[in-house]
């Protein structure tokens, strides 16, 4: 990987290299000289609401008009909203301030080519190389030609449309009770707009960002205050976004979190019924839950793991010609609507297979038994291909073969640190636990 772009943009503390204006003004010259298709290259800005975004934001504006590129202020829009108006507005680029999940003191900027799609590596390594070869002061255009900025403040309301168009036109979700957790961030306004819009009953919490309350002990990584709220209010579900609005985790009525391989699960088994799953194929990643596989071959379609990430989940999708995939994370990417992942739609969908299923979700659950996991994180002094080391090999081979059918072991390293992570899924708490441990110490013995 690059020395500034990771598997999803640009990421670090703000307001210090490389999340720092220099770099900002930066990235927006890039951007609009590698997407020079015309005179003045069209590029969407969007933000979560941490407050180093105005700096940002500024940055990246003046960046893109210093290089001929005219610039449209979305302002406070969920990441996969960015997508969606760089397409709508026949954009040549989208690009995104937010951090995701991040506390407020992070921030990052992911970029979107014209079509709603997170852009290739190939692009990202354009952009890369045309800053750190410091060519850039020598390629801007003379005065005349510099861009101009634009402030729009109708995005939010056709965002809004098109998300509504997802939920079937044959259902209704009138006077459903629906708690959404909106964790301070990029959907505070969008979400309980949607919702409310389709008829629900919607009560809104951790909705008042002051620019470093952003995913502040709520949100999709802290579900606590939402299962609370749910089972108090009688609700029928509770919803949590995380702070730029890509990603979903619900909680059932009991308030049970639901994470994102039952949600997959769930709607993945609408689309068969509906005979709108292509290809009979659900993709999620090498992370998810054995029980996911379990059950998909329960229900009748196939399952494919790929890689960590998002992106690499739609690549695969795109690859095999699948229509729903993601990861037990909560992103999930639904491309009968979307190019990216989309917390709002991915609930959407789930509300949809309640409605038509007549069952709560707390039943719907029920569609797949998860297996008990151990996840243990070895800090390492180095790398080595996993495979060339006979000692972890040996216990490795040992614990599969102990855990036979019902488990499985998975040992990768950290793409972002020094960590060797050790899964394990087995039959019981206890024997997972153990397995895990064992091959932990191995790791730890050789390589920490």
């Amino acid at each position: 990987m690059g020395k500034l772009f990771g598997t999803d943009g640009v990421r670090g503390v703000a307001n210090r290299y490389p999340m720092n204006a220099e770099t900002a003004f930066a990235i927006g010259q890039a951007v609009a000289y590698v997407f020079r298709n015309h005179a003045h290259p069209r590029i969407v800005i969007g933000k979560d609401t941490r407050i180093s975004g105005y700096m940002l934001e500024s940055s990246l504006e003046a960046g893109i008009t210093s290089m001929g590129g005219n610039t449209y202020l979305l302002g406070v829009l969920p990441t996969p909203g960015i997508a969606f108006a760089a397409r709508n507005m026949r954009a040549d680029a989208g690009i995104v301030i937010s951090a995701s999940h991040n506390p407020y003191r992070d921030n990052g900027i992911k970029l979107f080519s014209g079509n709603g799609f997170k852009l290739s590596d190939d692009q990202q390594e354009a952009i890369e190389n045309l800053m750190l070869s410091n060519t850039l002061p020598k390629l801007v255009p003379p005065v005349e030609d510099m861009g101009q900025a634009f402030r729009l403040d109708d995005v939010d309301g056709r965002y809004i449309v098109f998300l509504k168009n997802t939920f079937p036109r044959d259902l209704s979700i009138e006077g459903m009770k629906i708690v959404l957790d909106t964790a301070n961030g990029a959907t505070y306004r969008v979400a309980p707009d949607t919702f409310s819009e389709l008829g629900a009953d919607v009560e809104a919490i951790h909705d008042r960002p002051n620019g470093i309350n952003i995913n502040d002990r709520c949100g999709s990584q802290h579900t606590e205050d939402l299962k609370k709220r749910v089972v108090e209010s009688g609700a029928v579900i509770g919803l949590a976004f995380d702070g730029d609005g890509d990603r979903l985790i619900a909680v059932d009525e009991k308030g049970h979190e639901i994470t994102g391989d039952r949600i997959l699960l769930i709607c993945a088994a609408m689309l068969k019924q509906q005979g709108k799953l292509k290809n009979d194929l659900l993709i999620s990643t090498v992370m998810s839950n054995l029980g996911l596989r379990v059950a998909c071959k329960r229900y009748g379609f196939k399952y494919h793991a790929s890689r960590v990430g998002d992106r690499y989940v739609l690549e695969d999708m795109l690859k095999l010609g699948a229509v729903i995939g993601g990861e037990d994370s909560g992103h999930m990417i639904f491309l009968d609507h979307h190019t990216t992942g989309d917390g709002i739609i991915t609930a959407l969908q789930l509300l949809a297979a309640m409605v038509k299923t007549g069952k709560p979700l707390s039943e719907l659950a029920g569609m797949m038994d998860v297996f008990p996991q151990k996840l243990i994180n070895v800090d390492v002094k180095s790398k080595p291909d996993i495979t060339t080391v006979p000692q972890i090999m040996q216990v490795i081979g040992r614990v599969e073969k102990e855990l036979g059918e019902e488990g499985r072991v998975l040992v990768r390293y950290s793409g972002t640190q020094d960590i060797c992570r050790i899964m394990v899924e087995g039959p019981s708490d206890s024997v997972t636990e153990r397995c895990c441990t064992e091959i932990a110490d191995v790791v730890k013995r050789f390589l920490g």
